[in-house]
């Protein structure tokens, strides 16, 4: 959703042309790749289920970022350009952690069809949250949009922090720190 939204609202609201949305986007490419590179350093840092909830705000709350700027082109150039680059840092540090820890708890016979239910959902939910955000912003409008799909991303976190994920400290499997979470979390799952 908020993909397609931010794209034109940066060529009609931030009247920015195609090569500085494709440069923003490339800076955002960039954050990924640090992203990619530090979250195994700081999921060490600060433990992996911390990570996993600080990219899960890390990758949608920037995109506010994009509705609010405004001034010269440099200034708006230069938030998308952050925005991009933040999101895509965040992203990453969710997704290389929380498919760590998927690796880690999910038996291997069953890896397979949790990888395809996973990616099922995941990639089957965009066309509704595209045509959700069309019909969103064509009445609320762009800006109104990318504001309602940051602040709903970021509540996504309210589903994560009650889990045992936020608790787990390491994937090691002698590590103290991951056996209570996870146990305590198939314990309330299982009845």
């Amino acid at each position: 959703m908020l993909f397609v939204i931010h794209a034109a609202n940066s060529a009609r609201n931030l009247d920015l042309t195609a090569g500085v949305i494709g440069t923003a986007i490339g800076i955002g490419a960039t954050g990924s790749l640090l992203g990619a590179v530090i979250a195994p350093r700081l999921s060490r840092w600060i433990g992996i289920g911390r990570s996993i909830a600080v990219g899960a705000v890390l990758f949608p709350a920037p995109i506010a970022l994009i509705a609010a700027a405004d001034g010269p082109m440099w200034a708006r150039t230069g938030a998308l350009g952050a925005a991009e680059f933040l999101s895509g840092f965040g992203v990453m540090l969710f997704d290389v952690n929380l498919n760590s820890l998927q690796t880690s708890v999910i038996p291997d016979g069953m890896r397979s069809r949790v990888a395809g239910a996973y990616s099922t959902l995941n990639y089957g939910i965009r066309p509704l949250g595209a045509v959700t955000g069309g019909l969103l912003a064509t009445t609320a409008g762009l800006r109104e949009t990318l504001v309602i799909g940051a602040a709903g991303g970021v509540l996504s976190l309210l589903w994560l922090l009650p889990s045992p994920i936020p608790g787990i400290r390491s994937l090691a499997p002698d590590a103290p720190e991951r056996q209570a979470p996870i146990s305590a979390g198939r314990k309330r799952a299982g009845g």
